[in-house]
């Protein structure tokens, strides 16, 4: 049965809010700080993309402020991730899947929300990076690592593809949850490819 457009972007922006937590909380783990600090990193990433897309757009007060539940889904998907993270094999490979898994949903449901808001399909598009991304960003920045953005396969292009399906989905009518997963299905691939077959974009400057 298809899901309702409300149910749909709500799953899909819970799910992109606390797996991109989860990757910050990961980093955190890198750097093996304590259960404060992965929750600090965990809610800095899970809820830096789309504080950014609300700004940007006026939608103020930004949505975790409007509904403080996305803080307590950061809080508990990094806290919880602080007692799983000693067992998990590799932590630098988990925390690359996750950032793909959020990468991908936060690309759909950003602009989903920025079409929502009004915003032109371009700046919708925009927005969809930007939230895909800035959480990214963040985390990276916070954990004094390298930029996952600057690793050289493909990154902010496979977000672009996704948020340019989900654009392409709505404006030839198609439902809602089936253009929330088409983009994130595209974004996701294209991640999961370049990571695995270490796919570039033709580079003159790479040497």
């Amino acid at each position: 049965m298809l899901l309702d457009f409300t149910a749909a972007v709500n799953i899909m922006a819970l799910s992109a809010v606390a797996v991109f937590a989860i990757s910050g909380a990961l980093d955190a783990a890198r750097q093996k700080m304590d259960i404060l600090g992965f929750m600090l990193i965990g809610t800095a990433t899970g809820l830096g993309g789309g504080t950014l897309r609300d700004i940007l757009l006026g939608n103020l007060p930004v949505f975790w402020i409007r509904e403080p539940v996305w803080i307590l889904i950061c809080l508990v998907a990094s806290g919880a991730t602080f007692f799983i993270a000693s067992k998990l094999a590799s932590l630098t490979r988990t925390l690359l899947w996750m950032d793909a898994v959020g990468l991908a949903l936060f690309a759909a449901v950003g602009t989903q929300i920025s079409l929502k808001y009004g915003a032109p399909s371009l700046i919708a598009v925009c927005m969809g990076v930007m939230s895909a991304t800035f959480g990214g960003i963040c985390r990276d920045v916070l954990c004094g690592s390298n930029l996952t953005l600057m690793n050289e396969e493909l990154y902010i292009t496979t977000a672009v593809a996704g948020s340019s399906v989900y654009l392409a989905f709505d404006l030839l009518g198609f439902p809602n949850s089936y253009s929330l997963i088409a983009g994130f299905i595209v974004a996701f691939s294209l991640r999961a490819l370049a990571i695995i077959y270490n796919i570039k974009l033709p580079n003159p400057y790479r040497h």
